[in-house]
């Protein structure tokens, strides 16, 4: 059904179809100081679209970059487990591509220097290139060199000037979050060394289509990408996917390894084709697959207000666990404030004290759980439920239940 005439920020392509229209929403990171709640608070169309041509899923553009993570609110080193992840990604770049004291390692959206600290440790130098001031500061005081810029193709260009030119560019998170996809990656070609390789995560939207992980979409990610699209993207900057691997984290992700077209790395491998072909076989080729997706985000809206109703009016007590960006997107979108949800908790200090945006939920440290004793654990980043349920074993002292609500409400005893 025809719903939009914008562009697909890729191939031009009018954006025709509709993928998940999930109503109006505030920026998912945008939190709210106590003198800002009763103050006007923007709120943007969150509605995802998929291009009839190149199959790529994505959100138009309401708000730049620079308002959205000049100061960011994500600090990626509160995760134990996604630590452990950038130490193993760190030790099998070392031991795969052979990078040692002459290499040079760049990180896109390297945040507060969660991963590249892993290469310093090894004396490989690197250099972290972060568009959020407050979080580069981070990185800088963990060793890390880090500049504070938004990368594409100017930045690329500056700094193969400065002779940085990269043996391996690393991005995890970040392809998705860029609005010019088109000059991330052609920047990503002209930073890269002639037999240089990069690496990008991203959620793979397989997954949060298989898993209705409709959260995963807010106005910070601005596309949703198959294997099909990416491929797409680097051929058409002279890069090629010479391998992938499917990864646990966010749900399900992929990492793809890329090279120069025409590189001593420029041979495909069967992981690419198997994943190819899975990806075909699942219809991600075809525009109609993408039209059922929309009754299944419904779905999962009805069954999340199911719950918490029933629970609420048999007089259970329900907090949040986690001021993630995804949850966001969950609350807003259900309509779920403090009637439903007492308050929220998060590790991050810089989100204690603060409150949900759109919802206005409070937000406190994890020790608030200890001292009001909650019947239920809403966890907000699902994706992290292991690593949250075991840091808050203690709350079963008193009877207290988990709950995660993608792909479907599920109740941990």
């Amino acid at each position: 059904m025809t719903q939009n005439k914008s562009a697909c920020r890729f191939c031009d392509s009018s954006l025709e179809h509709s993928f998940a229209d999930l109503g109006m929403s505030p920026l998912s990171n945008s939190y709210l100081k106590t003198e800002q709640i009763n103050m006007m608070e923007p709120f943007f169309p969150l509605h995802a679209y998929v291009c009839k041509s190149c199959f790529l899923v994505q959100l138009e553009e309401y708000q730049s970059p620079d308002e959205i993570f000049s100061d960011y609110a994500y600090f990626s080193s509160y995760s134990e487990s996604w630590l452990r992840h950038a130490k193993s990604y760190v030790e099998k770049m070392v031991l795969r591509f052979k990078l040692g004291v002459n290499s040079q390692v760049v990180e896109i959206a390297s945040n507060d220097g969660y991963l590249l600290q892993y290469f310093v440790e090894r004396d490989v130098p690197v250099l972290g290139v972060e568009p959020a001031a407050n979080v580069a500061e981070v990185a800088r005081d963990k060793g890390v060199e880090t500049i504070v810029k938004f990368f594409g193709v100017q930045t690329a260009r500056e700094l193969a000037q400065d002779n940085r030119k990269a043996d391996l560019i690393a991005g995890n998170n970040v392809l998705a979050h860029v609005p010019d996809i088109n000059d991330f990656v052609k920047g990503l070609s002209i930073l890269l060394k002639d037999n240089g390789v990069i690496t990008m995560e991203f959620p793979h939207l397989a997954r949060l289509m298989a898993e209705t992980q409709f959260d995963t979409i807010y106005h910070e990610h601005f596309s949703y990408l198959s294997l099909i699209a990416v491929e797409k993207i680097f051929a058409a900057h002279g890069l090629v996917i010479f391998d992938v691997e499917e990864l646990p984290t966010h749900g399900g992700s992929l990492r793809i390894y890329a090279c120069h077209s025409g590189s001593r790395l420029d041979e495909v491998g069967s992981t690419v084709v198997d994943l190819r072909n899975y990806e075909f076989e699942q219809g991600l080729a075809v525009i109609e697959t993408y039209d059922k997706f929309a009754e299944q985000v419904k779905e999962a809206k009805r069954k999340l207000l199911e719950f918490l109703i029933r629970e609420k009016r048999s007089g259970k007590s329900i907090v949040a666990y986690g001021a993630a960006a995804k949850g966001n997107t969950l609350l807003n979108y259900c309509g779920v404030r403090t009637d439903f949800i007492e308050y929220a908790v998060d590790r991050s200090r810089y989100k204690q004290g603060m409150y949900l945006p759109g919802t206005h939920i409070p937000i406190y440290s994890p020790d608030k759980i200890k001292e009001t004793r909650p019947d239920y654990i809403l966890i907000l980043p699902w994706n992290l439920k292991n690593e949250i349920m075991e840091q808050m074993a203690y709350v079963r002292e008193w009877g207290g239940k988990f709950v995660t609500p993608i792909p479907e409400v599920t109740v941990y005893q």
